[in-house]
This record gives C-alpha cells, structure tokens and sequence, in this order.
C-alpha cells in the first residue's frame, strides 16, 4: 500500500517555524490502528487523514497517542496540501469532522479557518494544575482545555511546566496566555496526556482564546503569537458563536508511505 503524504508547516511563513503537520489523502479509511501507528510513526503533534466527499473532504486527526476532536493547525495544513497539490483549482474547501464543519479560504497570501466558538468558563483550579506550572497564574478558566492566565508575556515564556503533572491534569490539554507586547495575546499549549510535550502553534486553543480576549479587550480582530520555541502568527476574528483564525503555511516535504 502507497500512501501520499504532505508534511507542511502551518502558521509559518517559513520552513522550520510554526507547526508541522503531516497530511495524508486516502480513498477510504483505513483502519484505526493502522492511522494511529502512522501518526506515531510521523511523530509530529497531528497527523491528518483526509478522505474525499462529494463536496469537500472528511478530516480526521491523530496525535502519536490518540485521536482529537478539533485541530487548527493540521487543517490548516491540509487546506494547503489540497490548494497546493490536490486541486489547484479551488479556492475553499469544507472539512466534515468530530466538530462539524471546518471551511477554510484563501485570502491572499493566507488561508482563513472558519472554525467553533469554545469561549472559556471560570473555575476552581485544581492544585495539581497549580503544583505542575509552578507559577500562580491570576485566573483559571476552562473550555475543552484548562485555561490558564498569567500577568505577562514573560511569565508565559518562562513557563518550565512538570509534564509529569500536567498529565495528570483532566481536559484535553492545558493552554496558558497574557497580553502580549507585540502581539495583542500570546499563549502557549501543553497536552503530554496525548504525547504532546508542548504543541509549537495550536490553532483549536484559539477557539477559546479568541473569545476570552474579545471580552477583556474589547475587540473583535486580534493578532496572536504562540511563543513557543518555534513560534507562530495567528490572525484572528471573534464572530460570536464561530472564529476566524487565519495564517501562512509552508510545505517542507513531499513522500510517499509505503506499507
């Protein structure tokens, strides 16, 4: 068996910076351990499965430990992988997924995710949350991940988490944030329960961010940096119950699986 496989990197205007994502088209799916083993195998924080439809594709996510319900930067990477290689013709592609549908356009030199609004609720912070980040953040929140919010920018660099602990953390993963200094929000993602020490830019945690922010800030347009090691640039909308997250991505390698 010969599968083609597109690894690019999303929020990134060039190779090595933003996330890499791996992309794999397929005429139907395979079984769900053979996907599992080739996300472990890719060993990038997503790999996406992506299988044709009438109109559009159904996507599907895989980090090296389990499958996901939502992920910013795989889709955004598969919406380049099929614009790029697939069907250069197109302009915008629906995905159907675990999260309904996720449309994705070019606009310019970007491509703009619609994707669900996951604004955050406050709550009691776990200690072993507490314990694991080190640091005592100002609020807690929570959506389909821990929300965590710090003082400043630099507070969120300096972040060194215990991953060990953060494990142990319920949700999905743990996002951390502040006002950025360039930026007008910065953040960071954390999600070891699924193989993923720290995730370099996630788009999904923006599904939640975009909204808190829209509230403390007053706005509706944002840009955003995940200040991660590698670094990436969002573009972002509040439109109540959906986002808009836009960026640039980079195809880095071209393949085949053979299996």
């Amino acid at each position: 068996m010969k599968i083609p496989l597109y690894q690019i990197d999303a929020f990134a205007s060039k190779v090595f910076s933003g996330n890499p994502a791996a992309v794999c088209p397929l005429k139907g799916w395979l079984d769900d351990a053979l996907m599992q083993a080739i996300a472990m195998e890719n060993n990038l924080s997503e790999t996406a499965f992506l299988v044709p439809l009438d109109r559009g594709y159904h996507i599907r996510w895989f980090t090296p430990a389990a499958e996901v319900d939502l992920c910013g930067h795989a889709t955004l990477a598969s919406a380049h992988a099929i614009f790029t290689y697939i069907d250069s013709s197109r302009k915008e592609v629906t995905f159907q997924s675990r999260s309904g549908p996720l449309t994705v356009a070019k606009q310019g030199d970007l491509l703009s995710m619609d994707f669900p609004a996951q604004p955050p609720s406050p709550c009691d912070p776990s200690s072993t949350l507490i314990k694991a980040l080190g640091v005592k953040p100002i609020e807690v929140l929570r959506a389909e991940d821990n929300f965590v919010v710090f003082s400043s920018e630099q507070d969120v660099k300096d972040l060194h988490p215990d991953m060990g602990l953060l494990a142990e953390v319920d949700l999905r993963g743990v996002i951390v944030t502040a006002k950025g200094n360039e930026a007008d929000f910065v953040s960071r993602f954390f999600a070891p329960k699924y193989g993923v020490n720290e995730d370099p830019v996630t788009g999904s945690a923006h599904c939640a961010l975009i909204p808190y922010w829209s509230g403390k800030l007053g706005r509706k347009e944002f840009i955003a940096h995940q200040v991660s090691k590698r670094g990436g640039e969002l573009f972002c909308e509040d439109r109540g119950d959906r986002v808009v997250i836009a960026g640039r991505a980079v195809p880095y390698m071209e393949g085949v699986i053979t299996i």
